[in-house]
């Protein structure tokens, strides 16, 4: 995968088009925003940041989440989707944080994803937002807009990411990955893309080949 002239207007237009992109989880410190991001999956940041505003206020620590027990924390989250799996995901994963990290949320993705609830997506997302190291997250939003966009050509999560880091310049991933998002929650969108207002159409693969049908 190359870093065309292309992908790289592609990558400077993102970047002046949602200057202002950044994570919308709401957290105070890295355990917070891990336990955000596990509750986020199949869920929005709208009614995570709901649920986590009064959590936080009870079980702000991994030895308060973990003393819950799954049926208290399942009905302080239920308004989540997957409220029981992710329970029982988090209090494995405060256990051991206390047990093996002394509480501390580990910084290499390596060890994230072997605590309960997270995978990679969720490792990226809180190694890039709570320790500011160079990561690119790929979600539902990244995944489609980058290969509608062509800055990647993947049928899977995995390569998009790898491609990703190919294209884009390291310093710019955590960027990226948020500007991707922005754009498509408020353009890109999967069913209903408002192409007759997205600024990036002349370049577009996905539009390409979409106006090539009409």
């Amino acid at each position: 995968m190359r870093a065309t002239k292309k992908r790289k207007e592609i990558i400077e237009l993102l970047k002046m088009e949602y200057w202002y992109a950044k994570a919308e989880l709401e957290f105070n410190n890295p355990f917070e925003l891990l336990v955000a991001t596990i509750l986020s999956a199949q869920s929005t940041d709208v009614q995570v940041n709901k649920v986590t505003k009064d959590l936080f206020l009870v079980g702000g620590t991994p030895s308060k989440i973990a003393a819950m027990s799954v049926v208290e924390l399942e009905s302080r989250i239920k308004s989540i989707g997957l409220y029981k799996n992710k329970a029982k995901n988090l209090i494995g994963m405060s256990k051991i944080l206390i047990g093996e990290y002394n509480g501390n949320v580990p910084e290499s993705i390596d060890e994230l994803v072997k605590l309960p609830g997270v995978g990679r997506k969720t490792a990226n997302v809180v190694v890039s937002n709570a320790f500011n190291i160079p990561a690119i997250a790929v979600d539902t939003h990244v995944f489609r807009v980058s290969n509608r966009l062509g800055l990647a050509e993947a049928n899977n999560v995995k390569d998009t990411e790898e491609q990703l880091m190919q294209v884009i310049e390291k310093s710019d991933w955590s960027k990226l990955h948020h500007c991707l998002i922005f754009h498509g929650r408020r353009v890109c969108k999967a069913r209903t893309p408002m192409c007759e207002i997205c600024n990036f159409t002349d370049k577009c693969k996905y539009y390409k080949k979409l106006s090539k049908k009409i």
